[in-house]
């Protein structure tokens, strides 16, 4: 009896696409103007884009000499990294995830600069702790889907978390709600597809 060779099938995990296991960062404008860097494909990960990025930092460039930054949500670092290649003195960033976290201080070595300081924290448990030094710019720009735009502004304005000509970015989905204290004056605001980000200078 003659048999019939099967053809082997391929199985769903042969087939399919492998997930990157790193993206590409690239820092726009400044001292590393061009510098390629990499983060982890963490869930929720998510830069902000290039041509936002180059809004944003245009608003803050008579600001960003010497300043003491805090990304408070650091990701990728793409806001942390392109206020230091700017001019900022120095940049705190904070991210939850140990993948993520660990990129982020090699990206440093990368960059072979001291001014930059990785922490491994939740963001938000963090803001609960006195401030050492308070911040001339922060960055709030959250996993989208988690909830944490107003709890982040309560605490830094409540807790000391801002000099007091300081400004504060937030970037977030269009219909995402918020409210500042009044003494936060809204310095630009725009949309661009599902993103919208603001720029606040609390006043003295």
């Amino acid at each position: 009896m003659t048999r019939t060779r099967k053809t082997p099938q391929r199985s769903v995990t042969q087939s399919a696409k492998p997930t990157p296991v790193s993206q590409p960062l690239r820092i726009i404008g400044g001292q590393w103007r061009g510098r390629k860097l990499t983060f982890p494909a963490v869930d929720g990960l998510r830069p902000t884009g290039d041509r936002i990025r180059e809004t944003l930092f245009n608003w803050l460039a008579p600001f960003l000499p010497g300043a003491h930054c805090l990304d408070l949500f650091a990701g990728s670092g793409a806001l942390g990294f392109e206020a230091l290649s700017r001019g900022a003195d120095e940049a705190l960033l904070l991210e939850r995830d140990p993948s993520a976290a660990a990129q982020l201080r090699e990206n440093l070595k990368t960059l072979k600069t001291t001014a930059g300081e990785v922490i491994q924290a939740d963001s938000i448990e963090w803001l609960t702790t006195a401030p050492a030094t308070p911040f001339d710019v922060v960055f709030v720009d959250p996993p989208f889907q988690h909830d944490l735009w107003q709890i982040s502004i309560d605490r830094l304005a409540e807790g000391g978390w801002l000099t007091p000509d300081a400004a504060v970015y937030i970037e977030s989905e269009p219909d995402t709600p918020i409210v500042v204290p009044e003494h936060w004056h809204l310095h630009r605001d725009k949309t661009s597809g599902q993103v919208r980000y603001r720029l606040y200078f609390v006043d003295r």
